[in-house]
């Protein structure tokens, strides 16, 4: 039999499990993780943002800004210019994941080089 105090404890064990997925969630894929860090270092306009992600497509880019937005990390700015000039920048909720970030800079310029490179997978260009 469980004692209330113990199905308590395990009650929100769960709950937090559910919410931890759910944090994870926002910052799963790809690339949201590097797009996250570099706009934590400052504000970005697209095209340097696609310039500072090797590999990531324009489709891409938008589609995780996009969902960062819709989640409350990421803000776009657009500007009435001609050409449109579009920034985006980290939003305060999103400037907590701070400390987060800095520990991870920390965790990897300790232990980063004890991880063997992974081999970039070659693609064949579309271009013909």
């Amino acid at each position: 039999m469980v004692s209330m105090e113990n199905q308590t404890m395990a009650d929100e064990a769960i709950n937090m499990h559910e919410e931890m997925r759910r944090a994870f969630a926002l910052l799963s894929g790809k690339w949201k993780l590097e797009i996250m860090w570099l706009l934590n270092q400052r504000v970005y306009r697209f095209g340097e943002l696609r310039k500072a992600i090797p590999g990531i497509t324009q489709h891409m880019l938008t589609a995780q800004l996009r969902e960062l937005e819709a989640d409350g990390l990421v803000s776009r700015t657009v500007f009435a210019e001609v050409p449109p000039r579009v920034e985006y920048e980290i939003t305060p909720k999103a400037r907590g994941l701070g400390p987060t970030m800095e520990a991870l800079t920390l965790w990897w310029q300790t232990y980063g080089s004890s991880v063997a490179p992974k081999a970039t997978r070659g693609r064949k260009s579309r271009k013909g």
